[in-house]
């Protein structure tokens, strides 16, 4: 009985890539929404630091698994949407706020990098099924985590608190503020990520 229900499974996650893969655009832009709005109700898991304008949220949860569950472009593109309709006036970023504001902000960088980090892990996920494990899943995290969302993140808020304060903050400030005090949390969501990527994920190509 293990067996079969074991198989089963294997049998409908692979059904339901495979679905997602050659769905219509009208199901695929859905799905992009539907992670959008996941993206915006995470954003509302908020732990605020007293001495930087970055807080501590659940987004990039749902950032990572949007590349994984939409795959190339769509990930990536579910990032836009939240975006565009966050500026637009949906209130879903964090704290419930919206507006263009928020993207010119202390955190538009990393707005931008959620971007980048699901459009990455869509294409790889996608492509390759070895990176569909978790130790290769788990690097590719860390990649589109650490560079791909801090990087950008970073040199948004380095150019925020130029033109607020009229000096530019140095590296050291800039990673007190915007990197060193999430790592442990991101290392915790990443890890987890990880590892429900290596349990839905088919371990077959499901996109030939």
């Amino acid at each position: 009985m293990e067996i079969s229900i074991t198989d089963n499974y294997y049998k409908k996650r692979f059904a339901l890539f495979k679905w997602r893969n050659e769905s219509s655009l009208a199901n695929k832009a859905t799905l992009a929404l539907f992670m959008a709005l996941i993206t915006g109700i995470m954003a509302q898991i908020i732990i605020p630091l007293p001495w930087t304008p970055v807080p501590i949220t659940g987004q990039t949860f749902a950032v990572l698994m949007a590349g994984i569950f939409l795959g190339r472009y769509w990930g990536g593109i579910s990032q836009v949407i939240y975006i565009a309709l966050g500026v637009i006036g949906v209130p879903w970023f964090t704290g419930m706020t919206s507006g263009y504001g928020v993207f010119l902000g202390s955190t538009g960088g990393y707005l931008i990098g959620f971007i980048l980090a699901a459009l990455f892990l869509g294409h790889l996920t996608d492509k390759y099924v070895n990176a569909r494990s978790f130790t290769p899943m788990l690097l590719l995290m860390l990649v589109a985590n650490f560079a791909l969302i801090y990087i950008p993140g970073l040199i948004g808020l380095g150019a925020w608190m130029y033109f607020a304060t009229g000096s530019m903050p140095t590296i050291w400030s800039l990673l007190v503020m915007g990197l060193i005090p999430f790592i442990i949390g991101d290392l915790f969501k990443i890890s987890g990520a990880a590892a429900l990527t290596k349990a839905v994920t088919p371990k077959e190509s499901y996109n030939e």
